[in-house]
């Protein structure tokens, strides 16, 4: 019932940015929490950023410093914008969100397909 959808992902030098954007359905009534996570080869997957329906942010120790987090006015749509790239960024990344499907509903996460970042040295 929700998708969302992954742009952004691509090859860069270390030192480098991306700016990665992730959009929800327009049937969702409601988005609570939205962020990104990566995943390594052979790691597991971590947290990089998040953002609630509020505005209030929280971002990884890896990325602090260098990533930021964003919603649109609507707040169906979530960017990361990551500057000063380094090797190990370089992951699948996911978007999340919680959403309602309807006024009463209950909160449900959904994810994304994931994009790929490789940064390389």
């Amino acid at each position: 019932q929700v998708q969302l959808v992954e742009s952004g992902g691509g090859l860069v030098q270390a030192g480098g940015s991306l700016r990665l954007s992730c959009a929800a359905a327009r049937s969702t009534f409601s988005i609570n929490t939205m962020g990104w996570y990566r995943q390594a080869p052979g790691k597991q997957r971590e947290l990089v950023a998040t953002i609630t329906s509020g505005g209030s942010t929280d971002c990884a120790d890896s990325g602090k410093g260098r990533f930021t987090i964003s919603r649109d006015n609507e707040k169906n749509t979530v960017s990361l914008q990551m500057n000063n790239l380094k090797p190990e960024d370089t992951a699948i990344y996911y978007c999340y969100a919680a959403v309602r499907l309807s006024p009463m509903g209950n909160l449900y996460a959904y994810w994304g397909q994931g994009t790929q970042v490789t940064v390389s040295s």
